[in-house]
């Protein structure tokens, strides 16, 4: 069951509903997003509605065209590659100085974030797992002490799960995701074997857009 949301603002509850609607699956790939129908179906004015669906683009989930309004992206997988081969070289440059500046503060963080992580994927939750998952990659570029980088893995974080929210792997038995990877990560960290973390979350992100790419191409 879906837990009641604290709204702070008209905007923020759009903003909500409608990334439910579309992790949900009840919004499609390509689908139109008229700005007036969403406002009567959610009792607020225009204008919080058009601040959502900005979010939503920026995320990657909507795209905005001039003159025509506002879609459901439908991601490419040649958008997907683009996409990942940035968050890798962010990524990695993180996690390597994670490696070496990474304190049991952050790492009590991301073990919370595994033990959420695994009990998603056992209940299929994807709206949790994607909160989870991010949780846990914006806790490794936080503790690299950059604040500018960890902002950058951040906005690539919400632009790549836009595409496990449209091609989510949970009903895929080959390209389910498994908290293993992030395990050895952990371990790796606290180690603070930098050269084997950066490997490792290499090798995890080349198969999270491999397992994606196939079930494009299968769709």
């Amino acid at each position: 069951m879906r837990e009641p949301r604290l709204y702070t603002t008209s905007a923020d509850y759009a903003y909500q509903e409608l990334r439910h609607r579309i992790i949900t699956k009840q919004l499609k790939p390509g689908q139109r997003l008229p700005e007036v129908n969403i406002a009567v179906q959610m009792g607020v004015s225009r204008t919080p509605v058009r601040e959502a669906l900005r979010r939503l683009a920026s995320e990657g989930l909507v795209l905005i065209i001039p003159n025509s309004g506002a879609r459901l992206a439908a991601p490419t997988i040649r958008e997907i590659e683009d996409t990942f081969l940035v968050r890798e070289q962010l990524e990695c440059l993180a996690i390597a100085l994670a490696a070496e500046r990474i304190g049991e503060r952050h790492l009590r963080r991301i073990e919370e974030a595994l033990v959420e992580e695994a009990r998603a994927i056992e209940d299929k939750d994807l709206e949790t797992y994607l909160e989870v998952n991010e949780a846990f990659h914006k806790t490794v570029a936080d503790a690299s002490g950059n604040r500018v980088l960890a902002e950058y893995v951040e906005n690539i974080l919400a632009r790549t799960n836009a595409y496990v929210v449209f091609y989510d792997p949970f009903y895929h038995v080959e390209t389910s995701p498994s908290p293993d990877d992030h395990r050895d990560i952990l371990a790796s960290l606290r180690a603070h074997d930098k050269e084997k973390s950066v490997a490792l979350m290499k090798a995890h992100l080349e198969e999270a857009v491999a397992g994606l790419g196939k079930i494009v191409v299968e769709e």
